[in-house]
């Protein structure tokens, strides 16, 4: 009976080693190989603008786990591209970051990420962007053109801050009643800097001394008539202040 059991259980191993030995030679040897998703439409269809076969193209090779790292990430930059060309700026965003987790030495992808947190406003994370860029590459010219000038902007908000409220003169020593609700008012405030600083701005850059005598002699007309209007009936403050600087920069602004 044992030997019985013995023979019965040799023959299927045998059984199992011949359908083993048939299945290897279907495939001429070889484990069958994973079948790798074709990175191919989705570059075509994004390098098309075409967003339809884009999204399933590319959305085949992105959501698939067997794709190979290379391509996730030509694809993440592609469909990245794209929906920066349809101002789908978020998703954009989100497909550029996935694609620098995979692979941080991309300065192209860098400073197209900072470009588009330039555009939702984000300025601080555009500049450290653009940074980043150029430490990969020193000689990226976008990268540097981009970085010097957020650098010079927030330099200039900066610079704005610092001053943010604070009139042209000095509200320690302000002595006229309209002085006094200038520097009162935050408003107020800005505007007659911006003032001071557009008027000194034209006569710096008038064509003769002659203009530039005029400008200041308009804007000192302009002082007279605020420090005599205010507080009489009817006298607006900064609607005067308002037309004073759209005088001096023009209709639709310097």
């Amino acid at each position: 009976m044992r030997f019985q059991k013995l023979i019965q259980l040799s023959g299927v191993v045998l059984l199992s080693a011949l359908s083993l030995a048939a299945a290897h030679a279907a495939t001429g040897g070889e484990p069958a190989a994973v079948p790798q998703v074709d990175v191919a439409p989705c570059l075509a269809a994004a390098a098309a603008d075409d967003m339809d076969k884009a999204a399933t193209a590319c959305a085949a090779v992105i959501d698939n786990e067997k794709s190979a790292k290379a391509d996730l990430v030509k694809a993440l930059v592609a469909r990245g591209a794209l929906y920066a060309r349809h101002d789908q700026i978020d998703r954009a965003i989100a497909d550029d970051s996935r694609a620098l987790q995979l692979d941080p030495t991309l300065a192209d992808i860098f400073n197209a990420r900072g470009e588009l947190w330039l555009k939702k406003g984000d300025k601080p994370k555009a500049v450290q962007d653009f940074g980043a860029a150029l430490k990969i590459d020193p000689n990226h010219e976008k990268a540097k053109a981009n970085h010097k000038a957020m650098a010079r902007e927030l330099e200039r908000i900066g610079a704005q801050m610092a001053v943010a409220g604070k009139p042209s003169f000095n509200c320690a020593r302000a002595s006229r009643a309209v002085e006094k609700a200038i520097c009162a008012s935050r408003e107020l405030a800005d505007l007659d800097r911006e003032i001071f600083a557009s008027n000194a701005r034209a006569v710096r850059e008038a064509r003769s001394p002659a203009e530039s005598k005029n400008l200041q002699r308009e804007q000192d007309e302009f002082i007279a008539r605020r420090n005599a209007g205010y507080g009489r009936p009817g006298y607006d403050l900064k609607k005067a202040m308002q037309e004073r600087l759209q005088r001096i920069n023009g209709v639709d602004g310097y």
